[in-house]
């Protein structure tokens, strides 16, 4: 199955990454092709723009990494519609606009939505 992956980035430290890069981990090893915002804002970058960023601020990650918030919406938003099968949510979801409007799109779409429980983060 294809899973865009969802969860609360902005305002938690390292923009929650290591939550991402956990549930990524686990889907994948259940055979899941996996899109991750975390990793995409890694790819994009040509490097890991949470590292340093304690508080998970957009305004450093786009001083620092020229991180775009339109253009990160719209890679996920191009995978949520053109590809995806299902929505993964993570803990925190609701108290995120992102997901809260990936989660909408989704269901617009039909998509399963998984509710995933908290995982132990991986070190990255």
């Amino acid at each position: 199955m294809r899973i865009y992956l969802a969860g609360p980035m902005r305002g938690i430290p390292r923009f929650n990454y290591p939550a991402f890069h956990a549930a990524a981990a686990k889907l994948r090893a259940q055979g899941h092709e996996v899109f991750s915002p975390a990793d995409r804002d890694i790819e994009r970058h040509g490097c890991d723009i949470s590292l340093g960023n304690s508080k998970g601020d957009e305004a450093i990650a786009a001083k620092e990494h020229g991180f775009n918030l339109r253009e990160a919406l719209a890679d996920d938003c191009e995978f949520i519609c053109k590809h995806a099968d299902a929505i993964a949510m993570l803990p925190g979801w609701e108290r995120s606009k992102g997901a809260k409007a990936e989660r909408a799109l989704s269901m617009a779409l039909g998509h399963l939505v998984i509710y995933l429980p908290l995982v132990e983060a991986i070190s990255a």
